[in-house]
């Protein structure tokens, strides 16, 4: 449905960048498209509303009854927002759990179920963690003194050539 277009049915509209409905896939291109106009008829089964403002009364099965939240937040950070927790709060001991009924069997007793925090650092992964770090310094290190190593020798077999190459310039300039 589009905004503008005061018919109850569908039309063939040319369309360019910037009006609802359409995306231009490059510069100064249009379409022409199908679209419904603004006018609710009476072949339309299901309209998606979002109500703005709500009067004095309530309407029944919309604004009377008050549902809770199904769901808590399941990242680490949104969960310390939430319960206004410091870092060194354990994440885990927040984590809102529901309760589920089996649906399988009548007389099973309700259990609890929570989210799983994603990217979660704890105590258990930071070891593996460290010794990634230390292995990549020790390389890095390593690697430092091989190339000081081998400028070394660079330098040293220049150092020769030249000293090379001066002697021969010298024997052919002595008078024989």
């Amino acid at each position: 449905m589009k905004q503008g277009v005061l018919l109850p049915y569908r039309v063939r509209l040319l369309l360019v960048n910037g009006h609802s409905c359409y995306c231009t896939r490059c510069a100064g291109e249009r379409k022409r498209k199908s679209i419904r106009g603004c006018i609710v008829g009476p072949d339309i089964a299901v309209l998606s509303l979002v109500s703005v403002k709500q009067g004095d009364n309530d309407i029944p099965g919309l604004t009377d009854n008050v549902l809770p939240k199904r769901l808590g937040p399941k990242r680490a950070t949104k969960i310390r927002s939430f319960f206004n927790l410091g870092k060194e709060d354990d994440v885990r001991k927040y984590v809102v759990r529901r309760e589920v009924k089996s649906m399988k069997k009548e007389d099973a007793k309700p259990y609890t179920k929570a989210p799983k925090i994603p990217c979660l650092v704890t105590p258990l992964h930071l070891p593996p963690r460290r010794c990634l770090y230390s292995l990549k310094r020790r390389r890095i290190e390593h690697q430092k003194e091989q190339k000081a190593e081998f400028e070394a020798l660079l330098y040293k077999r220049v150092a020769e050539k030249k000293a090379k190459v001066a002697a021969i310039k010298a024997a052919h300039k002595t008078p024989a």
